[in-house]
């Protein structure tokens, strides 16, 4: 049998068990039809603890408190002021919540772009003497162009991406005043990603700096943890949220995302929907790439996504609340 036709068997093959053709988010909003990951198994269900954990008591206000932050700041575009003013908000805020913090910096350049920019991921760190870990994460960097916007003469002016790329990191600030106090029997890494919005031409520029470089870093100084799981946090605070599972993660980290909508429907999450969402290219590729079970938790369904609206008067802190819950019982159940 041709490689071809061994090929179009797999894509076939990896279609039918998602439940039928799935489309997929590039960065010019534009649909393609998703091939599958090459397959990362994991027997993260057998690690699951029984019996029930509570949920931690977030606080949603709160949560839209420090989003609300975030943004007065204005764009974070990587290797900006604006980012820099968040960089030290963030590493303020964990440290204070006795976190130890660490930035992993590197240098990327842009197809579209003459010169390299400086980048960091920020990785927080609770009991970072254990060697079976969790990743949190998130990018933190906000798009150079709101290229969603209808009037391309609006492409360029500011906006504040509250929810894509301002969510995420407001949850996890929210988190840090719990996350001390919980009882987990896993080290758990925060980790924002910079890099995964610098585009300017979404036809021919690079997508995920961050956490490519990551992965890379994992996968070739082979440290002495090991992390057992990944969520990725992605547009998960716009108003009624709703998130399906995404086929990649589906995929590639079955048990993982089972387990986590095992918890959801406990807790009666509602925001997630047992079924198929779109496949999302997207920062867990990169980590499921470097042998770590990723999970996309993203809403994808979110109206203001790369506009001038995505504000945080559009954003909801219940939203936040019940990512937050599905979370923290999840992490109290990891051995």
């Amino acid at each position: 049998m041709s490689r071809l036709a061994i090929g179009l068997l797999f894509v076939i093959a990896a279609f039918l068990a998602l439940g039928g053709l799935q489309w997929l988010k590039t960065g010019s909003g534009r649909a393609q039809p998703a091939p599958p990951e090459q397959p990362q198994r994991d027997a993260f269900a057998a690690d699951r603890a029984p019996g029930e954990t509570p949920a931690v008591a977030f606080d949603p206000q709160r949560a839209m408190g420090y989003l609300e932050s975030i943004c007065k700041i204005g764009p974070r575009i990587s290797g900006t002021e604006g980012m820099r003013q968040q960089q030290e908000l963030v590493k303020k805020h964990f440290e204070a919540h006795g976190a130890k913090v660490e930035f992993q910096r590197f240098t990327a350049r842009q197809l579209s772009q003459k010169q390299p920019v400086e980048m960091a991921n920020l990785i927080v760190s609770w009991h970072p003497e254990r060697e079976r870990r969790v990743i949190l994460c998130s990018h933190y960097d906000t798009r150079p162009i709101a290229d969603q916007e209808p009037d391309p003469r609006q492409w360029t002016q500011p906006f504040l991406s509250a929810n894509d790329g301002g969510s995420g990191v407001a949850l996890l600030m929210e988190l840090a005043n719990h996350l001390g106090e919980l009882k987990t029997e896993v080290g758990v890494d925060v980790v924002l990603f910079d890099g995964e919005e610098y585009i300017f031409d979404p036809k021919r520029d690079k997508y995920f700096f961050g956490s490519e470089h990551f992965g890379q870093v994992y996968r070739q100084e082979r440290p002495k943890h090991r992390y057992v799981a990944a969520v990725l946090l992605d547009m998960i605070a716009g108003k009624n949220a709703r998130i399906p599972m995404e086929p990649f993660s589906v995929y590639n980290a079955r048990a993982l995302v089972d387990e986590l909508w095992k918890v959801a429907a406990e807790l009666r999450c509602t925001a997630f929907e047992k079924r198929p969402g779109q496949a999302v290219q997207d920062d867990h590729l990169a980590l499921q790439r470097a042998g770590i079970p990723a999970v996309d938790l993203i809403d994808f369904s979110y109206p203001h996504w790369h506009r001038l609206s995505d504000v945080p008067e559009n954003c909801s802190g219940e939203s936040m609340q019940q990512v937050a819950r599905v979370l923290t019982v999840w992490l109290g159940r990891v051995k």
